[in-house]
């Protein structure tokens, strides 16, 4: 949906480092206990949508956190809730330059502009791409080329913003 040239740029520049979705999700769960989806949810939140971890990366490194005896989970209503331990709030604070990075980075993605607009940005883009997959089963070229066109427009057009 947004070309070639988006996704070209997201590829050399990823919301995380390789292994800091760690610490992302310690620093999560020291304010509380949660499941997975509530992490999964919480992140979202925080990054006002610029980021959604996906289940792959999160349930491995909740696994990987809890072999390391920095959380531990239980079983609460049918759901496995994690809890940092407190080899994990040690850690966590060992690792507080390593965190001022990360947060720093996450500042750097998710400024300028208002947070909330830009979120409601980009739920309207998930809407809008569900609506053209929900209808492109029944159009015909004509009207794909169209959506096509109406796309790009609007690409060049924001693109002409900045």
């Amino acid at each position: 949906m947004f070309g070639r040239r988006h996704f070209e740029r997201e590829r050399h520049s990823r919301f995380f480092e390789k292994g800091d979705l760690k610490y992302v999700i310690l620093d999560l769960l020291k304010d509380k206990p949660a499941h997975g989806y509530e992490i999964i949810r919480a992140l979202e939140d925080r990054f006002y949508g610029f980021y959604s971890p996906s289940a792959g990366s999160v349930y491995p490194t909740l696994q990987l956190l809890e072999d390391m005896g920095y959380v531990k989970s239980s079983e609460q209503d049918g759901k496995r809730v994690y809890t940092i331990t407190d080899s994990g709030k040690e850690f966590l604070k060992e690792k507080g330059e390593t965190m001022d990075k990360i947060r720093a980075h996450m500042h750097e993605w998710c400024k300028g502009g208002s947070h909330q607009e830009m979120h409601e940005i980009m739920r309207e883009m998930g809407h809008l791409g569900r609506s053209i997959m929900r209808k492109a089963r029944r159009m015909d070229e004509e009207k794909l080329s169209r959506i096509r066109e109406i796309i790009n427009r609007a690409e060049r057009e924001i693109e002409a913003l900045s």
